[in-house]
């Protein structure tokens, strides 16, 4: 059986913590900002955690154990 190969945009756009959570960017920051408000901007600034629903698709793509 061949070995499973991360998925290269999963590497760049996630970080595993020691904890086991995984860290992740906010999206919508990018552009179109000018029908943003500031501090929807400034909350999106910040970065977030991957919700527990989505953990196992990002595990697979992450090619992380269960």
């Amino acid at each position: 059986m061949p070995k499973m190969k991360t998925v290269s945009g999963a590497k760049k756009r996630f970080k595993v913590l020691s904890s086991g959570k995984i860290k992740m960017n906010n999206a919508f920051k990018n552009h179109i900002l000018t029908k943003k408000t500031t501090k929807q901007k400034r909350n999106l600034t910040n970065s977030a955690y991957v919700n527990e629903t989505d953990m196992g698709n990002v595990k697979r793509m992450l090619c992380i154990g269960k």
